[in-house]
């Protein structure tokens, strides 16, 4: 066999079609890579590589054609045929001969990632899986050419039977959809010939292992059914040789058989073992929050899932696999509208769309649409959109932990004094704990409702009445929880709120924090990064450099009973309390370095940036000492981490005590960390990758070509 890997090798590169090879696959590569990758600052090289999938369907039958139809054709194959070597070892020599030029295009491919590490974050082991399925998918569809040059003596035939082979394996998906949305016998039995959608799984960041079984039993089939084609050649050349059993429909039938049980059996395992989530966001796992959360569930919950099975979502449905593996209390039962058109109706009044999810259990339940709550989309100019998030684990994670509880709570915001809103990833982490949500404005009102369980005072910009102090002192001294942030701009100016915090011993510096520690801040003195103290809290956030407060004013509490509070943000001893008049000297002839060191008038040392104070009465007050902490933008530069913080606060203001072990899933974000290249890096690549290389093997193709004509 080693003797014929040699000899194909050689072969394929002393004339043009190995090189040929190469080159053009190099070249569409190279043009993808400079638009997607390069241009467009992509890190994921699957978007390249879905782009030129294609490419097989034109190169592997000119690659393919001649490696044994060639040969018949000359009838050079007779002496191979009637050479000591097993009929296996010719197919497979041929085949890894072939092999090894297409693993020549993909190990170049293999280095485009590292390139682009120099310009930004790429996903290494979500490319890799990516690499490594477009890999199997062209081994296959060589072994496809190979099998169709053994069975005619024809290069012109070969190469457009692969052609039709391989589009038709391509093309198998949307053949399928198009001959029945919902699927029927015909579109299973024709799925078995899908080359595509296993390689889109690996792209989209899943080491598949049903992919793998799939790519290597089509491969090992084709390879079988060639073997099968020589050796019937085989046979007319010497029948003396041979016996009449080494060719057999039934042997081939057999091997067929084997290769679609062999997909069966792998597709019936469970998905946890057979789909591996090597995205670097872990979109289709559950976390360790939900896993925990699922070991402390004692009821039985039933997942319906309203679609056809045949027509499910993937993604919803590894998701959902995972909850059913990860505890025996939990049952996902998929439900056809079309056979029960009224099930829904038993729990909502509401149109709810294929694929929606209804958590039932008990007389409880939480209706999860597909349409609005699984996936989150982003619109452009013309109303076109695209797909941003995939929020099913939050989504059911939410829903289980509403079905099981026996309350809910509700949370006022106050309004009335230019308050900010809680933005997009705060609200969301109310809605996941099923929180109702109201504004109050305490005009209209004459105490607190009762049915508050927390009042939100997020950084008024005018200040409270002395009638508004009465109310909420009243509320929080009979037990009430209010939760505080502070804006700096303003805050001098609200007498009435400042007392509000005095009057339960916190007392807040005049003006903005100044960091001096390098490890206690990001890019600006301003820019805090506290340590978290390990607190009921903040338990799940502790640590320095874990949570994000951008203009933070700091807090001391000056009370003698130290067991009433508890600080969970705070600054190095070092932090400097700028005096108001010393921040107001820029701009006036003052140093832009002087805000930045201590000058009279500022204090210096540790401050606390987030505390919680309770009273006798079971009244708590949580304050935070930066109005920009809990947004969308600072959560997002420490990946969701304030958002946690925040659900630990949420936790602790109100009064059940199975809020203690809430958890909020946050949406998994499908955005992308954009590559910052220069254009000059842009054209030096995209030279290199789309045009030099390709150039110079197909140059050298034509050159070794052209001596081996002139000798």
């Amino acid at each position: 066999m080693l003797a014929i890997l040699k000899r194909e090798v050689k072969s394929l590169f002393w004339n043009v079609t190995g090189w040929l090879f190469i080159g053009i696959t190099l070249a569409l590569y190279g043009l993808y890579f400079f638009v997607y990758n390069l241009s467009y600052g992509y890190p994921y090289i699957s978007y390249s590589l879905s782009a030129i999938s294609f490419i097989f369907l034109i190169t592997v039958p000119v690659l393919t054609m001649r490696v044994l139809a060639e040969e018949k054709h000359s009838k050079t194959d007779q002496l191979l045929l009637t050479a000591p070597v097993s009929v296996g070892k010719i197919v497979f020599g041929k085949f890894l001969a072939l092999a090894f030029v297409y693993t020549i295009c993909v190990a170049v491919i293999c280095v485009s990632p590292l390139v682009l590490m120099a310009y930004g974050e790429v996903p290494l082991l979500e490319t890799y899986t990516g690499i490594f399925g477009f890999w199997l998918y062209g081994m296959t569809c060589i072994a496809i050419g190979l099998f169709v040059s053994s069975m005619t003596e024809s290069q012109v035939i070969s190469a457009v039977i692969t052609f039709v082979l391989l589009f038709a394996g391509y093309m198998m998906s949307s053949i399928c959809s198009v001959l029945s949305s919902t699927g029927n016998f015909l579109t299973k039995i024709l799925g078995y010939y899908d080359l595509y959608s296993p390689l889109d799984e690996f792209l989209n960041g899943t080491f598949s292992v049903t992919g793998i079984v799939y790519y290597v039993s089509v491969i090992a089939l084709v390879l079988f059914l060639a073997c099968q084609a020589i050796q019937k050649r085989r046979w007319d050349v010497s029948r003396k040789m041979l016996s009449t059993s080494v060719f057999s429909t039934g042997m081939i039938v057999i091997a067929v058989a084997a290769a679609v049980g062999l997909n069966f059996l792998a597709a019936a395992l469970p998905t946890n073992y057979t789909q591996l989530d090597a995205t670097s966001k872990k979109i289709y796992s559950i976390t360790e929050d939900t896993i925990d959360y699922l070991a402390t569930l004692q009821d039985d919950i039933t997942l319906y899932v309203l679609v056809d099975e045949d027509s499910k979502d993937e993604n919803v449905d590894r998701t959902l696999s995972k909850y059913e593996a990860k505890s025996k209390h939990i049952t996902v039962t998929y439900v056809d509208p079309a056979v029960s058109p009224e099930f829904a109706s038993q729990y909502t009044d509401e149109d709810v769309a294929d694929n929606s999810i209804i958590v039932v259990c008990g007389d409880r339940s939480k209706v999860i649409n597909y349409n609005t709550d699984i996936y989150e989309y982003s619109y452009d100019s013309s109303y076109n959109y695209t797909a941003t998030g995939y929020d099913c684990e939050g989504q059911v994670t939410a829903a289980l932990q509403y079905v099981t509880s026996e309350e809910t709570s509700k949370v006022y915001e106050l309004s009335g004094h230019d308050e900010m809103n809680l933005s997009g990833d705060f609200s969301e982490v109310l809605e996941k704990r099923f929180i109702t949500v109201d504004s109050l404005n305490l005009l209209t009102v004459d105490a607190v409702p009762e049915d508050c369980d927390a009042l939100f005072i997020t950084a008024p910009q005018s200040d409270l009445s002395v009638d508004d102090l009465e109310k909420l002192s009243f509320y929080v001294n009979n037990g009430g929880s209010l939760y505080l942030s502070l804006d700096y701009s303003t805050f001098g100016e609200l007498e009435n709120f400042n007392k509000l915090l005095n009057m339960y011993d916190i007392d807040a510096t005049e003006s903005l924090l100044v960091e001096t520690d390098r490890s206690y801040y990001y890019q600006s003195p301003f820019y805090l990064l506290p340590y978290v103290e390990s607190t009921q809290v903040s338990a799940n956030v502790a640590g320095n450099t874990s949570v994000f407060l951008p203009y933070a004013m700091g807090l001391t509490y000056t009370g003698e009973d130290d067991s009433l509070v508890t600080s969970f943000l705070t600054t190095s001893e070092n932090a400097i309390a700028k005096a108001s008049a010393n921040l107001a000297t820029v701009g006036s002839g003052g140093s832009q370095a002087d805000i930045y060191t201590l000058q009279d008038g500022d204090e210096q040392g540790q401050y606390s940036l987030g505390m919680l104070v309770g009273n006798e009465q079971g009244g708590t007050i949580c304050v935070v000492g930066s109005a920009y902490m809990f947004t969308d933008n600072a959560n997002q530069m420490v990946s969701g981490r304030n958002a946690t913080l925040f659900l630990g606060i949420v936790n602790q203001l109100l009064p059940s005590e199975d809020d203690d072990t809430s958890v909020v899933i946050a949406s998994k974000d499908y955005s992308v960390s954009y590559l910052t290249v220069s254009q000059n890096t842009i054209l030096v690549y995209g030279i290199l990758w789309g045009i030099f290389m390709p150039l110079i093997m197909i140059v050298i193709g034509i050159v070794v070509w052209a001596k081996r004509r002139k000798r």
